[in-house]
């Protein structure tokens, strides 16, 4: 019996090893996996002079359609009034950056010099939290005020957002309402909000139901490669 005991006991401690060895790969993996997926300043392309691209869909939510239209409208907008808009989406910021850190820093980055900086417009959008940002040069604040280019961004943009994360939609009214006021003409405004009474939802998002569940799976597993041995030793001596 003796012998059986320690043959088991021996089973249990390699069990405990395993069940840490577990708990460790997953509480590493929950840490590692979301910081990789954030976009730094430093992983944007570089923009030469007389770079075109006006689109810079890192957050892959606009279809290719829709990426064409909007290029094409700002395209025109570039020719006819030397005014460059550039969109940017990305998914999930560095830790502790925001989104109106991340714009500014990218308007510093991509346009070092302030003549440069003159006629240049920045919109971001982070399609993690869809919260957007926009930073404007001098050139174009007789145009574009502030008041305008923060309704561009907190309304023209995040109206089809909350109404579905429509962002084709957000991003093309952009477009529309930034060439228009930019090309003098009076502006059409932040497309009206239409009031719809819904019931909040309770059922969790794919992601949360997944982190909850690795947790889960951790904290049993702690728990079992601490209270197994525990038990084993107390059962151990009572045969002793």
């Amino acid at each position: 019996m003796t012998r059986l005991l320690k043959q088991l006991f021996s089973g249990i401690k390699y069990l405990q090893s395993l069940a840490v060895a577990i708990a460790i790969v997953l509480i590493a993996s929950q840490m590692a996996v979301f910081p990789a997926l954030a976009t730094g300043v430093y992983e944007m392309p570089v923009l030469s002079a007389g770079d075109r691209t006006w689109v810079f869909d890192k957050g892959d939510v606009l279809s290719r359609t829709s990426e064409s239209n909007i290029s094409s409208v700002l395209d025109n907008l570039e020719n006819k009034t030397g005014k460059q808009v550039r969109f940017v989406t990305i998914h999930r910021l560095d830790y502790g950056e925001t989104t109106a850190t991340f714009t500014d820093q990218l308007f510093e980055q991509w346009f070092p010099a302030k003549e440069d900086q003159t006629n240049q417009i920045l919109l971001v959008l982070d399609t993690v939290t869809n919260s957007a940002a926009i930073r404007t040069g001098e050139g174009v604040k007789s145009l574009l005020t502030d008041e305008i280019a923060q309704s561009v961004a907190g309304e023209t943009v995040q109206v089809p957002l909350r109404e579905g994360n429509k962002y084709n939609e957000a991003f093309a009214a952009a477009s529309t309402r930034l060439a228009t006021v930019l090309s003098g003409e009076p502006d059409p405004g932040a497309p009206e909000v239409v009031d719809n009474i819904q019931v909040e939802g309770t059922f969790k998002k794919a992601e949360e139901t997944d982190q909850g569940n690795a947790t889960v799976v951790v904290v049993v597993l702690l728990v079992l490669a601490t209270v197994i041995p525990m038990v084993t030793y107390f059962w151990y001596q009572g045969f002793s």
